[in-house]
């Protein structure tokens, strides 16, 4: 059962009255940008993979959060878990696509799996849950739909074909969305997140990430609160005239 959360004095209300259903907020990035929704005033859908990470995010957002748990590469499933929040919400207006993994490998060492997981997680989920949430979007004449991207989709690496490449086709996915649903109202952006201090990342060799951080113009890693930020504003009213863009906050690296 759905409970409407009340808008505090605290809230700066840029989201309030909308919600929102937000993928791969467990942890992270998507949680970041769910905390955000939250502070805005959103109804918010923590949807991820890990039931446990999911409702101990929404648990800490109180009542304006419910937890989903969600493997985004199931179709039938998503759709389920899309059309049973917008009943119980009464609508949806906001998507963000954050759900994403990377299994990196060499190309010549690359396994058919990891290829297909990689793309199956990151671009086929997107797909899937834009479709269902665009059956009610359309309907509504109104939506926001937020993709999630990366620096490397736009300058590739190494050891991470799969990655890049999935995140590469979000961007391409995305310009397309955004033109074939404008006539209704609807707005579909990706931000591009350069180097962000996340669980996955923790997981990188100090060397390494100390040797991005130097490359950095801003002289900083960032932080999933600099692409909440980022996905509030795509949400908002005030990005209202922007569409099929991509948004990139990496802190100058890509510069």
């Amino acid at each position: 059962m759905w409970h409407n959360g009340a808008v505090t004095s605290e809230t700066a209300g840029r989201l309030v009255s909308r919600t929102a259903f937000v993928t791969g907020a467990g942890s992270g990035i998507g949680r970041g940008i769910a905390e955000a929704f939250v502070r805005e005033g959103a109804r918010v859908a923590v949807a991820d993979k890990s039931g446990e990470a999911a409702r101990r995010v929404a648990a800490g957002l109180g009542v304006s959060a419910v937890a989903v748990e969600l493997d985004v590469t199931d179709s039938g499933s998503v759709r389920r878990a899309i059309d049973g929040f917008t009943e119980s919400a009464g609508g949806l207006d906001i998507l963000v696509n954050n759900a994403g993994i990377a299994w990196d490998a060499a190309l010549t060492e690359m396994s058919d799996a990891q290829w297909e997981a990689v793309l199956r997680v990151n671009l086929d989920g997107a797909f899937y849950c834009t479709r269902a949430a665009l059956r009610h979007m359309v309907g509504q004449r109104r939506g926001r739909i937020v993709n999630m991207s990366s620096i490397v989709g736009t300058y590739g690496e190494p050891n991470q074909a799969n990655y890049a490449a999935s995140k590469g086709a979000l961007v391409a996915f995305t310009k397309t969305v955004a033109k074939e649903v404008a006539s209704r109202g609807i707005t579909a952006n990706a931000i591009a997140p350069g180097f962000i201090v996340t669980p996955l990342t923790d997981q990188m060799p100090v060397a390494v990430r100390k040797h991005i951080v130097e490359l950095v113009p801003l002289g900083r890693a960032g932080l999933p609160e600099d692409i909440a930020n980022a996905a509030v504003f795509l949400a908002s009213d005030a990005a209202g005239y922007i569409t099929g863009q991509v948004l990139h906050v990496n802190g100058g690296l890509l510069i």
